[in-house]
């Protein structure tokens, strides 16, 4: 959303010209709270910011005149559309650019007068010096008003970011919500700030957020929250307006939390104070400027990649040199051994014959996979019962905490992600009778040549390294950002999910779909089969959690998660999740499984989404990532039934020696090379009846 270019003869025409405007900025401290311009008020907000931590920042109560503020928000309600939006940063509820205010109609501007004053007061001479004496920022521009207003409803949020855009100098929010009735702390929606630590990396210095905030600053009436925007520094996030718990019967006016959100601007060509190519510069330190660094030498996870090499086991660690020989494997059919070490885990049915080549077709023509009961019934009921009983226990509040007394580690930085993570490590070797189930999958099952073989199988693709994570998404707290894949090699990526909690919009309740469900459990595959993206969230539910691939430009990939900003006229806003995936509208696209984007007039027609799944349990996603795809983990709201589980993978891929998918490095023989043999199959097929039987008696319905 831009906004619109102000003509001489628009703002004349609504009678707001520019020498108007500047006439009428010494009348405007009546706009304002009777004594707000007193000196002795002043120079307390002045050293209130000066002391204020974690980054500078204010706090002023009863900003604006009161009827006039009352008066805004009435015509607000009853003239303003919002549009519902939602990306991978934020869920909101948003009006236009208020700038555009001035492009009305007369009749249309007959219906906010409260509001044109209002935006005009806070972009008036007047208020711009106060505020920046405040801040110590400098001038600031009258002409490049930046403003909208944003509404939260229960489930609504916006995740960690800096700000840092373009010509911005500070930032404010001016709440709106109901006056009549205060807003309470528990209800959520909390301005919060989060804390920097500072790293030197080859001389330079580098800022990366703690995975905690350290301020909250709840909403209240007529309360302007503000601060400069600081490259690398001022990041901050909107806490979830949370929904009112069941059997609640309080009268809270259903938590609206409306503000009017804004920046004030460096002066633009022709103000005073105005300096050609600040702009530029400022630019030069940007967020994106910061992920381009090497900051990520200081993210949490750091890749711990482990080459095959079944000649070398001393090569089959981590490390960023390829061994020589690991993009082959000659002994690649399966023997006993591996035949005993999958039936412990997998459910027999994806280890005959069939399925494999059923599985390896699939992949060919859409170059991903969603297999449900992937886990044996045993191992599943065992993990089950311990992710379930690990959701009951409570976990402490700070990452440090959680870190000293837990097995966990948090992902950070908060801007780009956050989630409980265990890594698989060749470093330590756990003792065989503590390890949990999750760490079992993570250390025996995963890593293993004989799953390699076994996913080489299925996706006819050569397998050269893993790099494996168990994650925990706490409901409430945690998501991982868009992220783009750079690599010019594809990626083979696996999701298992085991969520042990129902409520995520996938739970196979529809009648319609129970045929396909009874194939899906005996291994079947069915090219008709496929999930639609748009159907993945039920209407009820709309907690997030669901992961996502979407298509993206060389833009997308080099995007700034800090930068996605909801009511900036200038920002990427986030990668946009279509409104029928967050609302969980059914549609008639069947097929945005295929992996591959699709190119020219289809692709227009497309909403970008190439893969989704939501959270769910013992169910395994195959992905082959390109270049350039996007892809994250949509934040779990506080309304979830439970956390979000799984454990990931990243499988390098040998390069393609022809470049045509068959017979190349990257390609396995089609012709039946690494087939599961005849015998084996047999052995697999005889124990399936009963390893059916064993999951029948102990399914649950989620």
């Amino acid at each position: 959303m831009k906004r619109k270019a102000e003509s001489d003869d628009t703002s004349r025409a609504n009678g707001h010209s520019r020498s108007k405007r500047q006439a009428i900025d010494g009348g405007n401290q009546s706009k304002f709270r009777d004594g707000l311009f007193d000196s002795t008020v002043l120079d307390g907000y002045e050293k209130s910011y000066a002391k204020s931590q974690p980054y500078k920042h204010g706090v002023i109560q009863n900003l604006i005149e009161n009827s006039l503020l009352r008066n805004v928000r009435t015509e607000i309600q009853e003239n303003l559309s919002f549009t519902p939006k939602e990306t991978d940063i934020y869920k909101i509820h948003q009006s236009g650019d208020l700038a555009n205010l001035d492009g009305l109609d007369d009749a249309s501007l007959k219906l906010l007068p409260s509001l044109l004053t209002l935006r005009d007061a806070l972009y008036s001479s007047t208020f711009r010096e106060y505020l920046s004496t405040i801040v110590h920022s400098g001038p600031l521009s009258g002409k490049k008003t930046d403003m909208a207003i944003n509404v939260y409803t229960p489930g609504c949020h916006l995740l960690c970011h800096d700000d840092v855009i373009g010509s911005r100098r500070i930032s404010y929010i001016l709440y709106l919500t109901d006056p009549d009735r205060p807003w309470k702390k528990e209800w959520g929606g909390a301005l919060r700030l989060y804390p920097t630590r500072k790293f030197t990396t080859d001389g330079k210095e580098t800022k990366v957020p703690s995975p905690d905030y350290t301020v909250s600053i709840p909403p209240a009436f007529n309360q302007l929250s503000f601060f400069a925007v600081q490259p690398g520094e001022s990041f901050h996030d909107v806490e979830e307006v949370y929904a009112r718990k069941e059997g609640e019967a309080e009268d809270d006016g259903g938590r609206v939390r409306m503000a009017i959100s804004g920046w004030y601007h460096i002066p633009q060509e022709g103000e005073e104070g105005y300096e050609k190519g600040l702009e530029e510069k400022l630019a030069e330190k940007s967020s994106l400027m910061q992920l381009q660094s090497k900051g990520d030498v200081h993210d949490l996870p750091q890749p711990e990649v482990h080459f095959y090499d079944s000649s070398n086991p001393e090569d089959s660690t981590n490390g960023d040199v390829k061994p020589a020989d690991s993009t082959h494997d000659d002994d690649s059919s399966f023997t006993e051994a591996d035949f005993d070490l999958l039936l412990r885990y997998m459910a027999p049915n994806y280890l005959t014959p069939d399925t494999v080549h059923a599985l390896s077709s699939l992949f060919a023509d859409q170059f991903s996979l969603r297999l449900d009961t992937f886990l044996s019934a045993k191992f599943a009921t065992t993990l089950k019962e311990y992710v379930t009983a690990q959701e009951k226990l409570s976990l402490p509040a700070s990452a440090s905490e959680i870190e000293t007394s837990t097995s966990w580690t948090v992902a950070r930085p908060p801007h780009k992600h956050r989630f409980l993570y265990m890594q698989h490590s060749s470093d330590s070797t756990p003792d065989p009778e503590t390890l949990s189930p999750l760490q079992d999958l993570l250390i025996n099952l995963l890593p293993s040549s004989s799953f390699r073989k076994w996913l080489q199988l299925a996706t006819d693709l050569s397998l050269t390294s893993h790099n494996l994570l168990a994650r925990r998404f706490r409901r409430g707290k945690d998501y991982t950002l868009a992220t783009g894949y750079d690599e010019e090699s594809s990626r083979l990526e696996i999701t298992l999910g085991i969520t042990p909690t129902g409520g995520w919009g996938d739970d196979n309740d529809d009648d319609d779909d129970d045929s396909n469900e009874l194939e899906r459990s005996k291994g079947v595959i069915n090219k008709d089969d496929k999930v639609a993206a748009a159907a993945v969230i039920k209407p009820e539910d709309g907690v997030g959690g669901y992961e996502v691939y979407m298509a993206g430009d060389d833009a997308d990939c080099d995007s700034d998660a800090d930068s996605k900003d909801p009511s900036s006229p200038h920002s990427n806003d986030g990668v946009a999740v279509p409104l029928d995936m967050s609302t969980a509208q059914k549609t008639k696209k069947s097929d945005p499984a295929v992996y591959r984007a699709a190119k020219g007039d289809a692709a227009d027609e497309d909403d970008g989404v190439l893969f989704s799944m939501p959270a769910g349990w013992n169910r395994l996603s195959v992905v082959l990532r390109d270049q350039g795809v996007l892809r994250f983990v949509k934040y779990v709201g506080a309304g979830a039934r439970g956390d979000r589980w799984d454990v990931v993978g990243e499988f390098g891929v040998a390069d393609d020696g022809d470049g045509d998918g068959e017979g190349g490095e990257g390609r396995r023989d089609g012709d039946g090379n690494g087939e599961v043999g005849e015998k084996e199959g047999e052995e697999a097929s005889s124990e399936e009846d009963g390893e059916k039987s064993e999951e029948e008696d102990s399914s649950e319905d989620d």
